[in-house]
């Protein structure tokens, strides 16, 4: 039919019709926003974070506290992010795997003080000495100015497996490997299960690109590598077709959730995942994304409709759930 008869516009012509007709709806249990906890910060003394306006690094108590405000809006989940106190890292990231750690106490509180699904971000970057999401081994060349560092992969898996673990212990719903080594999703699943945690849900990060975008968090959680770069264990931003291989190997090694890290640079990514898979698939809505995004409209480059906006594109692509900075700000708007 031409026009005349077909016009488009009619399904556009007032604020009502266009909520009936609209194809893609952000809810707010889509959403799942992260908390920074860090260890040695007193009962309201929350850091600002330099790098991610309006966002902080809470103690335990002010975290809980900060998240039963926004379930009191809605909110359904959280993820959480650990810092411990420096000198406590060391070579292997073991307060990473602390009975008594930093996210450990703080998933305990959660389940205990509210009803909100809590992931626990399992890595090492946060906890060791060097910054790296797995262990390192160096090798002393011919000189000691001739230093060679490798990230070891399959000596990473069972230090993945005790965080996973400790984490299930206090009371995860679900736990996130976001390491980007290779068997870390069977690795877990086996020791989850091993261990009486078989219900315990594993979110992996399927798809987690060495990306620019990083930058905010690595500042906000102190993770920045001491060497090197993490390119040779997280994903080239010029592939794709990799992505669903490294899905592909999840899904076989028991992951439950699929999750695509970045989300804005990568949305074609989100869309193949949702394509290829009957996983409910999650999207990082990650720091740089956010912290652009928030300066441009301090700076009056934008308008805060940008928000929604950039949130709906993620939706849109395929996303079934969102880690977003911005789950604060919307809340209220859903």
């Amino acid at each position: 039919m031409n026009f005349p008869i077909r016009r488009m516009r009619r399904l556009r012509k007032s604020p009502q019709i266009r909520e009936i007709f609209r194809e893609t709806k952000l809810n707010k249990e889509d959403l799942i926003y992260p908390l920074f906890v860090k260890k040695g910060l007193k009962n309201g003394e929350k850091e600002e974070i330099a790098t991610m306006p309006d966002e902080f690094r809470y103690s335990v108590d002010d975290a809980v506290k900060y998240a039963k405000k926004l379930e009191s809006k809605g909110l359904k989940a959280v993820i959480i992010f650990g810092m411990p106190l420096e000198n406590e890292k060391d070579e292997v990231g073991s307060p990473a795997y602390d009975k008594y750690g930093i996210v450990q106490e703080t998933i305990r509180k959660l389940k205990k003080e509210t009803n909100l699904v809590v992931i626990s971000d399992v890595c090492l970057c946060q906890y060791t000495s060097h910054g790296h999401c797995g262990i390192v081994k160096t090798k002393n060349m011919r000189n000691k100015e001739n230093i060679e560092n490798e990230i070891l992969n399959d000596e990473s898996l069972k230090y993945l497996a005790k965080i996973a673990i400790s984490h299930a212990e206090a009371g995860a719903d679900i736990v996130a490997p976001s390491d980007m080594m290779d068997g870390r999703v069977i690795a877990i699943r086996e020791a989850l299960d091993n261990n009486g945690h078989e219900n315990t849900l594993i979110m992996s990060y399927s798809a987690k690109y060495a990306s620019s975008f990083y930058y905010p968090f690595r500042d906000a959680v102190c993770s920045t590598p001491s060497f090197g770069d993490r390119k040779s264990y997280q994903m080239d931003p010029c592939n794709s077709k990799e992505a669903i291989q490294e899905s592909e190997l999840d899904v076989m090694e028991g992951a439950d959730v699929l999750m695509v890290k970045p989300a804005l640079a990568y949305l074609d990514i989100i869309k193949d995942l949702k394509n290829s898979f009957n996983h409910p698939i999650a999207a990082y809505n990650v720091s740089g994304e956010y912290s652009m995004l928030k300066s441009a409209i301090a700076n009056g480059y934008l308008t805060e409709e940008a928000i929604m906006e950039s949130l709906i594109s993620i939706k849109r692509a395929g996303a079934d759930l969102i880690i977003t900075h911005f789950a604060k700000d919307i809340l209220d708007d859903l």
